[in-house]
Formats: structure tokens, sequence, C-alpha cells
């Protein structure tokens, strides 16, 4: 059973930062792209970074030049590094990769049950 499980997310004051993980675990194959989404309340959910497995990242314009996304192939972990972090990031963020288990010959897409991040002063 492949499954993805986040930590780091929590309450922060304007300008903070806060650096999320995001874990693969299970029987895998193999892991293609990796990505971090948020969602906050009344919105929709929406793409705030990504990578693919050979580094390559792109970012929403809302983030970009205060977020990084890394990733650790070899334990099959991905980042999300927020600085000058602002009220309007507050929202769930949730972990998202392409995932090709063991028992398959094609790949999954696998979410992650999300961290609350919360910008106020």
């Amino acid at each position: 059973q492949v499954q993805l499980v986040e930590s780091g997310g929590g309450l922060v004051q304007p300008g903070g930062s806060l650096k999320l993980s995001c874990k693969a675990s299970g029987m895998i194959r193999s892991i293609y792209g990796m990505a971090w989404y948020r969602q906050a309340p009344g919105k929709q959910r929406e793409l705030v970074a990504g990578i693919t497995s050979g580094g390559s990242t792109n970012y929403s314009d809302s983030v970009k030049g205060r977020f990084t996304i890394s990733r650790d192939n070899a334990e099959n972990t991905v980042y999300l590094q927020m600085n000058s972090l602002k009220p309007e990031d507050t929202a769930v963020y949730s972990c998202n990769a392409q995932i090709t288990p063991w028992s398959k010959q094609y790949s999954i897409n696998y979410w992650g049950q999300g961290t609350q991040v919360t910008v106020s002063s």
C-alpha cells in the first residue's frame, strides 16, 4: 500500500518560514512528478509548486521567489521551503505524486492527507 505522509505545517507569523515534508512509503517501483497543492477556505485547490524526477521545477506566480520545492529521490521525499509567508498563504497544503507501485505497470496519482499552514500575527 503506497501512501504519502506530510509534516511540518503549523502557525507562523507573517514574514516567517516553514518547511513542509512529504514522504512516500510502501511498495514503490518508481516516482515521477511530485507537487504541492493548497486549498484555502472557500477557494479551489491550486498548484503551488511541482518538481519532475529530474529536478525541473515550476511555481505558481503567487509563490515564485518565496517558496522552493525540492526532492530527495533516495528518501522518496519532497519538500516545500516557504519563506516570507503572508496571511494569504494560509491553507491546507497537500502533497501529490505520480507513483508506479510494484504491483502495477502504470503510474497512479496519490495524495497526502494534507497539513494546515496558518499565517497570522
